[in-house]
């Protein structure tokens, strides 16, 4: 059976409940926005994010100041054609896939179940 454009496909996601969710009113938001729970999870997230962003934009800075500043150093062949700006352009993009899968691993374990129970702690209305 071939998948025409417009089918639909399934995937692995469950059916929509059928149980109706409470929406929290805006004087719930602002009460959860200023917990501890919602803090903590704010901290998490960003003593992660920030410190691994500053990282990466400085490592990537380091790669264009290199290639405009140290031809030299850049073209420096390796083995065969390979220099050593391809190595560190091949290397952004590992880095890039790297810290992908390191920060999904961080949200699923660390960032998912607080959310969770803020978000199930809203809609319940507990």
């Amino acid at each position: 059976m071939s998948v025409v454009r417009g089918d639909s496909v399934a995937t692995d996601a469950p059916p929509p409940s059928k149980e109706e969710h409470r929406l929290p009113t805006a004087e719930e938001f602002s009460e959860v926005q200023q917990s501890a729970e919602f803090a903590e999870l704010r901290r998490t997230f960003r003593s992660f994010a920030f410190p691994l962003t500053i990282a990466f934009v400085a490592w990537y800075l380091l790669y264009v100041l290199l290639s405009n500043y140290a031809g030299g150093f850049m073209g420096t062949k390796l083995f065969g054609n390979i220099n050593v700006a391809f190595v560190f352009g091949i290397a952004q993009f590992v880095t890039t896939f790297l810290i992908a899968w390191w920060y999904s691993r961080h949200a699923a374990a660390k960032l998912d179940p607080k959310a969770e129970a803020i978000k199930s702690r809203m809609e319940g209305g507990a």
